[in-house]
């Protein structure tokens, strides 16, 4: 070493000019290593790159992977959560770390103090997050470091697992979204009441009973006789134009008319004119 830095560092006794960059430094530095290692050792009388070749069979190799003590503490990245625990305060990591190995460690002081979690992976260590140093109970979290959150009941797609979940799909998208409400409700025994639609549906229209279905889902109707309640109620149900007991007509309704307000100034009219004939 101390023949090497003689050699290349500019000196005013080595007379050698300054480098213009980094890269020149390193090929002067191979081009030194060449020389000395090419030629005989004058105690050993031996080229050094042939007695390399010997010594490599003794030499531990060097890890492939650096020492991690420098990173900081081995934390566990839970696999429900992207958030670890260090010095008894929270910090979030990216949610693809869930179940794998980060580092933790504190650099700065004071007010400058900052919390770095590094990652160990097949490309080395890399630093995953930064935070604040945090205080029990108020963690500090980044929002990027969690999944996208899911845009609601509505618009979650249901999968099949077998046939007769398929089969009760296909009735249509009543039949999903009382999947996955009365999922959401924690309603029991959900297997019998879909055996039960699909067996109303051959009773009844299909389309009537993905209605029913839909109805179920919006107004929380997950009872045992809830579905068929509803086919039964719809069925007997007035249509569109048709008269019940419930649907009077204006000459059958008992709520007063307006007729009476049409002749208020007619009325009036005519008082004051036999007042004045009188």
């Amino acid at each position: 070493m101390k023949i090497s830095k003689a050699d290349l560092v500019p000196t005013d006794t080595n007379l050698r000019e300054s480098y213009a960059s980094f890269a020149e430094l390193e090929a002067a530095c191979e081009a030194f290593c060449e020389k000395v290692n090419t030629r005989p050792h004058r105690v050993t009388k031996r080229v050094p790159t042939e007695m390399l070749a010997e010594e490599r069979l003794r030499l531990h190799p060097v890890p492939s992977t650096p020492h991690t003590v420098a990173f900081g503490t081995t934390r566990v990245v839970p696999v429900n959560t992207p958030m670890v625990t260090f010095e008894s305060c929270q910090y979030s990591v990216p949610h693809t770390l869930l179940g794998q190995t980060v580092w933790v460690r504190v650099q700065g002081v004071g007010v400058d103090e900052q919390v770095v979690i590094v990652h160990v992976g097949p490309e080395g260590p890399v630093e995953v997050a930064r935070h604040r140093r945090a205080t029990p109970g108020t963690p500090k979290i980044e929002d990027a470091h969690f999944p996208p959150q899911p845009q609601g009941p509505l618009d979650r797609r249901p999968r099949a697992k077998n046939a007769a979940e398929a089969e009760f799909l296909d009735l249509g998208e009543g039949a999903r979204l009382w999947l996955v409400e009365a999922a959401a409700a924690g309603t029991p025994r959900m297997r019998v009441k879909m055996d039960e639609a699909l067996a109303l549906a051959k009773l009844f229209d299909p389309v009537e009973v993905d209605w029913a279905l839909g109805h179920a889902a919006v107004h929380g109707r997950f009872a045992e006789a809830d579905l068929s309640s509803i086919l039964d109620h719809h069925a007997r149900a007035p249509r569109t134009g048709e008269r019940g007991m419930l649907g009077a007509g204006e000459e059958a309704s008992l709520t007063q008319g307006t007729s009476a307000w049409a002749r208020l100034g007619q009325d009036t009219t005519s008082s004051r004119a036999d007042e004045v004939l009188a």
